[in-house]
């Protein structure tokens, strides 16, 4: 637990989806958290598990899948090295040049923090967002996943200080 936060809730599962509203186009949902800032809550996320559909499968043509969850709204996906990106994962399918489907290869952020840490972020907004965004593929793909947290209560100065670097982040 984060000093200067204390927990008000137990373990909280939060499931999310988005679907791309086209196909290979940036997609982005909006997941309401309902914290209460008049009480400066903030919500600990423990956890994230992101599962992207697969790509699809074309002969000759590479495909892609690739989606990510952030503290902000965002208008690309994002990955690890932006503040704001809480966890990202893409799936691939690489056939340029093939005459077969080709090679898949999924790769992911470290959804669940290691030994020793003991949260991934701190979600100060009321929101969090799924973004999603394909290439090449025939029909539109979603994201699912899940994440894990508690709501705690900051003091004032951490509150503020959260929110305000949140925002910045964007």
């Amino acid at each position: 637990m984060p000093k200067g936060l204390k927990e008000t809730s137990s373990l909280i599962t939060i499931g999310f989806t988005a679907v791309e509203t086209a196909p290979n186009t940036f997609t982005q949902a909006t997941v309401d958290l309902q914290l209460n800032p008049l009480d400066n809550e903030v919500f600990i996320v423990y956890s994230i598990d992101v599962d992207v559909a697969a790509p699809d499968a074309l002969a000759g043509v590479n495909t892609s899948m690739g989606a990510s969850v952030s503290t902000t709204t965002r208008t690309t996906l994002g990955d690890l090295a932006d503040s704001n990106v809480l966890s990202a994962s893409a799936r691939q399918i690489r056939s340029a040049g093939f005459v077969d489907g080709g090679v898949a290869f999924t790769t992911g952020s470290n959804e669940s923090p290691a030994t020793q840490l003991s949260y991934l972020g701190i979600i100060a907004t009321n929101n969090f967002f799924i973004q999603i965004q394909g290439a090449n593929n025939l029909a539109p793909h979603s994201v699912t996943g899940k994440l894990f947290g508690a709501r705690a209560r900051a003091d004032a100065n951490i509150f503020s200080a959260l929110v305000q670097s949140e925002l910045l982040s964007q």
